[in-house]
C-alpha cells in the first residue's frame, strides 16, 4: 500500500501534497506575520500569487489544526475513507 497524503492542484497543475510539514507553514502563516512571499519560497512556489492561490484552495481548518495532530488523526481519517 503506497502512502496516503491529499494534495492541492493549482490552476497551473502545479501540486503540493499536504504534509503534516506543510500543515505546519499553514499553521505559521494562519498565527503569525508570515508573508505570502515567504510561503511560496518555502514551498518552491513561484511568487505570492501561486502561494495565495494554495492558500484559497486549502480548507480552512487544516491551517489551525496542529501538525502532529494532522499527521497522526486527520491523514489516517483522510486515507481511511478514501
Amino acid at each position: 500500500m503506497g502512502e496516503c497524503v491529499p494534495v492541492v492542484r493549482l490552476s497551473n497543475g502545479r501540486e503540493v501534497a499536504l504534509t503534516k510539514d506543510v500543515v505546519a507553514l499553514l499553521n505559521r502563516f494562519a498565527r503569525t506575520e508570515y508573508s505570502l512571499e515567504k510561503l511560496a519560497a518555502d514551498l518552491g512556489l513561484d511568487g505570492w500569487e501561486e502561494a495565495y492561490e494554495f492558500v484559497k484552495r486549502v480548507p480552512a481548518w487544516i491551517m489551525w489544526v496542529q501538525p502532529i495532530y494532522y499527521e497522526r488523526v486527520v491523514l489516517k481519517e483522510l486515507c481511511s475513507s478514501g
